[in-house]
């Protein structure tokens, strides 16, 4: 079934496919609308680079010929869970295939971040901000601020400090059972949560912000035209001089 803008944010009850018609963005959304559910994903891309929508608009028809006909092999992504701790008051986010961002939002000034994982303070930064993606959020917003490119099968967590004042801060990449803990330091409205770059929580100091990977797994269909290496050559131009 192809669910259309018609539905917005409302997919239908009962989905054998989704089919997401767009960019990487586009994707993201119709997987939020998915949530819990075990739902196949299959992204086709219109957009210009399209890491989650590897299926081209020319190849679709080919595609759904040999989903329906012979099957389709696919990808488990990791998912993240995160929530915001202000006092004795959880706020659980909903959860995120690519990242959590917390960032300095509308502040003209770097904020002061603490980062705690698996209860051990590992480094207090002063920032733009700091992203945890899963390895599939690492090629996102992660890898522009500098940080590595891990592969969808690796179980990690990739923590990328953005524009942090020191040259020192460097983007770490930790185990997925792990629990990431970041404090914000600084007083002010302005800095948020970002889950996805689709939904925002707004942040006051003090507040504790929670991301570990999530049980649930977001079912992805593969493109049989190609592999997770020849879409990074590509989408990156590697090997063109």
């Amino acid at each position: 079934m192809l669910v259309d803008p018609l539905y917005q944010n409302d997919a239908p009850e009962k989905l054998d496919l989704l089919i997401v018609l767009g960019g990487d963005g586009t994707f993201l959304s119709a997987a939020r609308q998915v949530e819990g559910r075990d739902v196949p994903i299959l992204g086709v891309n219109l957009g210009s680079l399209g890491f989650l929508t590897e299926v081209t608009l020319d190849e679709l028809y080919s595609s759904l010929e040999r989903i329906f006909e012979i099957g389709f092999s696919e990808d488990l992504r990791q998912t993240l869970q995160s929530s915001v701790v202000r006092g004795l008051e959880d706020h659980p986010q909903p959860p995120v295939l690519n990242d959590v961002t917390i960032h300095k939002g509308a502040l003209a000034r770097l904020i002061h971040l603490e980062i705690t994982i698996d209860g051990q303070f590992v480094t207090a930064i002063r920032a733009d901000g700091v992203i945890i993606s899963s390895p599939t959020g690492s090629t996102g917003y992660s890898l522009s601020s500098g940080g590595p490119i891990v592969h969808p099968s690796v179980e990690a967590l990739v923590i990328t400090p953005i524009s942090p004042h020191m040259l020192t801060n460097r983007p770490l990449v930790v185990p997925s059972s792990s629990l990431v803990e970041v404090v914000l330091k600084t007083e002010g409205e302005g800095p948020v949560a970002m889950l996805d770059g689709q939904e925002i929580f707004p942040l006051v100091s003090d507040d504790v912000v929670k991301i570990t990977a999530a049980k649930k797994r977001l079912r992805m269909i593969l493109s049989p035209n190609r592999s997770y290496y020849q879409v990074l050559r590509q989408k990156l131009k590697w090997g063109e001089f």
